[in-house]
């Protein structure tokens, strides 16, 4: 195995468990209006693709107008601005997998459907200084994933060759991603979607534990 030049993470399901504080601010937010509120399990398949489509997955279909889903998500977005770090949690051994890549002098980055804002304070707030080389989230005008243009534009940003990256996510929309761009991609049984879900979306490889995701990089 040849080693990576950089390695390009998912934040929520893969780097940190968010479900509770996610899933307190949609519900929050729809008991307000009055619509009925979901089980926690049920967020699992509600993430993924970006906070605006979580909250239109939470309304009820007849309700899911682009007004009344951006309604929700303006109630959604000031209440988890305010909760982002209360539950969630980052992943027991990624600390460790990430110190081991940086003294590998490998860099590390962050990609994420979730709004720019938020994924910046989650890590900043949750992670040691130094531990990732860039942190980027959903941002106007650019896609988001399963288009590859967030991690064609930290690849380019570095300006390492796309055989030299590596995704790491935990979903079927982080494999696509990988793949759209050109890029091989590690699948993480541990987070929202299980091990299924990343064997049928082609991903490159599988892992249990963060530990095993060193020997597809160094």
């Amino acid at each position: 195995m040849k080693k990576r030049s950089l390695v390009i993470f998912d934040l929520d399901g893969t780097l940190v468990n968010s479900i509770f504080d996610l899933a307190d601010a949609v519900n929050s937010s729809l008991e307000e209006f009055g619509y009925p509120v979901h089980e926690v399990s049920e967020y699992y398949h509600f993430v993924g693709n970006g906070t605006v489509k979580l909250c239109e997955r939470a309304l009820p279909e007849s309700n899911r107008s682009e007004d009344e889903i951006m309604r929700l998500h303006t109630a959604f977005a000031d209440r988890y601005n305010k909760c982002c770090t209360n539950k969630t949690k980052i992943y027991d051994g990624i600390i460790p997998l990430l110190e081991s890549l940086k003294a590998e002098g490998v860099k590390c980055a962050v990609a994420s459907n979730k709004t720019d804002r938020f994924v910046k304070y989650i890590v900043s707030e949750l992670f040691p200084n130094g531990l990732f080389d860039m942190v980027v989230g959903k941002k106007e005008g650019v896609p988001t994933k399963p288009d590859p243009q967030i991690i064609l534009d930290i690849i380019g940003s570095f300006g390492y060759e796309k055989s030299g990256c590596l995704m790491v996510g935990d979903s079927d929309v982080d494999v696509v991603t990988a793949h759209n761009g050109g890029i091989e991609c590690v699948g993480c049984s541990w987070g929202f979607r299980g091990a299924e879900e990343l064997v049928s979306a082609g991903a490159d490889y599988i892992v249990n534990k963060p530990h095993e995701i060193i020997k597809y990089c160094i």
